[in-house]
């Protein structure tokens, strides 16, 4: 479907009233177009009158509680219904900002809104340190191949001594920064929202990002709208995304344990050792970074190929070449999320 004929068949849709199953959190779905961001005399966005809806409180708040699939909002939808409700979402806003990574997640946001709101919709990608430049070109050709375009900001966590020191809510000073800048972007284009690609999974992590993000008014469609990582692929792959069936792949100072700092030189190791295993045939993979120690994951599934001695050689020869003294392989597989600490994992059962 080409962005014109997207656009005139959604251009005219509204948020309107919907109503919610037993078994959905109760959403208040802004009847009229209202402008989301509002600009206070300092600059920063007025979060007290930002929403499209004086309720917009009641809208958020049942995401944080989300534990599992059934809590969802519209549990009863499929993936092309919420597409269809992801469509009417964005309709409304003459021009969003997104923020993008590349990743599947955020991609489904920016190539449905350049389908909705066409020029209206401007994908914005944050370099630094923490970002690898193999997934910065990734993303820009793959938006350039849907012909979104994007704009680059650079970001500066590593000057934060905060965020170098590594806190338990290191994602929220490095996404304080991120969304600092997506402001200005905002404020200079005159969009009304900005996005993210935060899904319904997400809500069941450690995600001190988020305190972030509802502190510069961002929005999360995706997770408004109940869309899991299921959804979202099926989504993608429907609409030609190129990164589909693309591993997650959090920023490089996850890899780096809370409380031990964060360095220019150990996110340059980080990146080259990923670089890699990715060389090796690897997709789902990290490097954990334990000073002079490498820590490889890789899914259960591919120990025994890690293990066969020419990939084994190559793979130790290259860290070591990097300046890890030490390789060891985790016998417990890739985890997402394995160095949050016990407390910081949000129980599920």
């Amino acid at each position: 479907m080409s962005c014109t004929s997207w656009r005139a068949a959604r251009v005219g849709a509204i948020c309107s009233p919907r109503p919610t199953s037993s078994t959905s959190p109760t959403f208040d779905w802004c009847a009229r177009r209202v402008p989301l961001i509002r600009w206070a005399r300092s600059g920063a966005p007025d979060l007290e009158r930002s929403a499209p809806c004086a309720n917009l409180a009641r809208v958020i708040q049942p995401l944080v509680t989300i534990r599992d699939a059934s809590q969802r909002p519209f549990p009863e939808l499929d993936w092309r219904a919420r597409l269809a409700r992801l469509e009417e979402w964005l309709a409304p806003h003459g021009r969003v900002v997104v923020a993008y990574s590349g990743g599947v997640d955020s991609s489904v946001v920016l190539r449905v809104a350049r389908g909705v709101l066409g020029d209206g919709a401007l994908g914005v990608i944050g370099r630094s340190d923490s970002y690898s430049a193999s997934e910065l070109e990734q993303a820009l050709e793959q938006a350039a191949g849907f012909g979104a375009e994007v704009e680059i900001v650079t970001t500066g966590e590593l000057s934060d001594p905060v965020f170098r020191s590594n806190p338990e809510d290191r994602c929220y000073h490095c996404k304080t920064e991120l969304y600092r800048e997506l402001l200005q972007v905002a404020r200079r284009i005159g969009a009304e929202v900005i996005v993210d690609g935060m899904i319904a999974d997400d809500l069941v992590d450690w995600r001190p990002g988020r305190r972030a993000a509802a502190e510069s008014g961002v929005r999360s469609p995706l997770a408004e709208l109940g869309f899991t990582k299921a959804d979202v692929r099926q989504t993608a792959r429907w609409l030609g995304i190129a990164s589909a069936q693309k591993p997650a792949s959090p920023c490089l100072a996850s890899r780096i344990p809370y409380g031990v700092e964060i360095t220019q030189e150990k996110l340059g190791m980080i990146e080259r050792a990923e670089e890699l295993l990715r060389s090796l045939g690897f997709r789902e993979l990290r490097v954990r970074h334990h000073e002079e120690l490498a820590r490889v994951e890789v899914p259960l599934a591919e120990l025994d190929r890690v293990l066969e001695p020419g990939t084994r050689q190559k793979l130790v020869e290259g860290l070591k070449s990097l300046g890890y003294r030490y390789v060891t392989l985790d016998l417990e597989g890739f985890r997402s999320g394995n160095l949050n600490p016990d407390h910081l994992r949000v129980k599920t059962t």
